[in-house]
């Protein structure tokens, strides 16, 4: 058995996962498939470890074959991106717009400087001495909230329209920053380069602006063939082109591929579909929309639980487990000091819900993205007491992602329901 035909047997347990889950657990969808995986992957671990099975061990071995890296960074992503922007309402997004500029650029930055000075005291207290520049690169790659676990549990848990849109808009955006800081620091941690602001500034402007340009190029583009297309399913063959060609080529010229497909999202999700219903009707405008909410749904599961069987190919210690759990804390308290400072300014201006910042701390989760950068880091480069800091790193976060996306997504519900409650006390 080979990788793809792994991907195929994954993607129909998660698709089983989903649908008994309906009738059993009755869990929000991405929890009850991670879960699942994790589930799935103890049970792995045990058949290898203990019983020896050989067609555990074999497919164990094809799982860590796979690049996560390259399969979610060059291909998922640009998927999953564009089907979360396709839903996003422009109009709520522009209302919120300095909120989100401050959650994106502010709180990230604050983020990633919080989350490596705690951990780098924590990394000593369980005796890895590990440079400051290494915990700092362990901020830069958790601290941004990841869309993809975002967009999927936010949307079905039907939050008020002004934290939902905080929430998402932060998400979507918050990549091409966050991707801008870990890039400089790894650069510097590994190839021993200066962090000058000239240098940065360029990266920022190159692959993030460079990135939102070519997002509303291919989006003209893309809304002028749709609106002067007749066909239904050569709308949505041409909808298909931009989270493929389009991708793929922002990633070939080294710009923000990411940012790309959300600045496309966006603006199709809105203007070209609004124009394309006064045209052809709303039939032919739900089915293409049906099409990417199924998609979004698929990969979302798949991508879940690849994340949950990573598990299985780590060679992990008790010390890095407990690491990993006592980071979870460090994080979020790094994210509820960056993400509270703003509100104290903003509250002057604009009344929030009294649960805006408890929502958006808890609700930051992790997930792909940050197992993505990790798995970036070198292996076999540097070693502290003996272990890989690439193992270290991956295991670390591996175990604040699982939390986040099962703790915090099944215990958002209750503010989020709050929330909804003191909005419907102050009509």
């Amino acid at each position: 058995m080979n990788a793809w035909y792994l991907i195929c047997f994954l993607s129909a347990i998660a698709i089983f996962i989903a649908f008994a889950n309906q009738y059993i657990l009755k869990m929000q969808t991405t929890i009850a498939i991670t879960t699942g995986s994790v589930v799935i992957s103890l049970l792995l671990i045990i058949a290898v470890k203990l019983l020896g099975d050989q067609n555990a061990l074999a497919m164990t071995q094809i799982v860590s074959s796979i690049n996560f890296n390259e399969l979610l960074l060059k291909g998922m992503l640009g998927f999953l991106l564009y089907a979360g922007a396709l839903e996003i309402n422009l109009m709520a997004l522009r209302k919120q717009r300095w909120e989100i500029t401050a959650l994106v650029l502010f709180s990230t930055i604050a983020s990633t400087f919080i989350v490596g000075y705690l951990s780098f005291y924590l990394f000593a207290l369980f005796g890895f001495d590990v440079p400051f520049i290494y915990c700092l690169l362990f901020g830069a790659l958790i601290s941004p909230t990841d869309p993809i676990a975002v967009l999927a549990i936010i949307k079905q848990m039907r939050a008020p329209e002004g934290i939902s849109v905080q929430v998402e808009g932060e998400s979507l955006f918050n990549d091409g920053i966050g991707l801008v800081i870990f890039t400089t620091i790894f650069s510097v941690a590994f190839y021993g380069t200066d962090a000058q602001f000239g240098d940065i500034a360029e990266l920022f402007f190159v692959d993030a602006l460079g990135g939102i340009a070519f997002g509303l190029v291919i989006a003209l583009v893309g809304h002028f063939l749709i609106i002067n297309s007749r066909d239904v399913n050569i709308r949505l063959l041409i909808t298909l082109t931009i989270p493929t060609a389009g991708f793929a080529a922002a990633n070939i010229w080294e710009i923000s591929g990411a940012l790309a497909m959300v600045t496309s999202g966006i603006l199709m999700g809105n203007i070209t579909r609004t124009k394309a219903t006064e045209r052809t009707g709303p039939e032919d405008t739900r089915y293409v929309k049906d099409f990417w909410h199924a998609t979004d749904s698929f990969l979302n599961a798949l991508l879940f639980l690849i994340i949950g069987m990573l598990i299985v190919t780590m060679p992990i210690t008790f010390e890095e487990i407990g690491l990993g759990l006592l980071m979870v804390p460090a994080v979020l308290l790094a994210r509820f000091i960056s993400v509270g400072t703003p509100f104290i300014f903003f509250k002057r201006f604009r009344a929030y819900d009294k649960h805006s910042v408890k929502i958006l701390t808890w609700g930051g989760l992790r997930g792909g993205l940050a197992l993505a950068m990790a798995a970036a880091i070198p292996r076999d480069q540097v070693f502290i007491g003996g272990s890989d800091l690439h193992n270290l790193l991956v295991i670390v976060t591996y175990v604040v992602v699982i939390f986040s996306i099962i703790v915090q997504g099944l215990t958002i519900s209750p503010l989020i329901q709050s929330s909804i409650k003191s909005a419907e006390k102050t009509k």
